[in-house]
């Protein structure tokens, strides 16, 4: 019996071995799949990010043109501001010329059309006077 018993012993470890080498084989050959798959979702993720790389380039192209047009019509837009300035103080002065010629020939000068706006007052500084 004991020659029995030593060969199913030995049929048992050559069983066990054999269940743990499908084993190991199985992990290992389902590994390298997933390796493969790993490679795969990490060139699609670059992939992904370049084009979102490209977008975000365009994006900022774009907002780097209309940053360009809102600096020209934001100059343009200052001249303008610029000659309408001019233009009230030419007319201002000429009001003033006017009125001191009027005071000189001993006439009073005729009151503004209309209240005078709050927001102008402080550039009319002898409207008062």
């Amino acid at each position: 019996m004991r020659t029995e018993m030593l060969t199913a012993l030995s049929a048992l470890a050559v069983a066990i071995v054999t269940a743990a080498g499908g084993i190991v084989t199985a992990v290992v050959g389902r590994r390298q799949p997933r390796g493969q798959q790993r490679r795969d979702d990490f060139t699609a993720v670059t992939d992904k990010l370049g084009e979102h790389i490209e977008r975000l380039e365009r994006r900022v192209t774009e907002q780097d043109q209309r940053l360009g047009e809102q600096e020209e019509e934001n100059e343009r837009d200052r001249a303008k501001i610029a000659a309408q300035d001019f233009a009230l103080r030419y007319i201002a002065s000429w009001c003033r010329t006017l009125v001191g010629y009027m005071r000189a020939q001993h006439l009073e000068p005729p009151p503004p059309p209309q209240p005078v706006p709050d927001e102008v007052q402080p550039y009319l500084h002898d409207l008062n006077s």
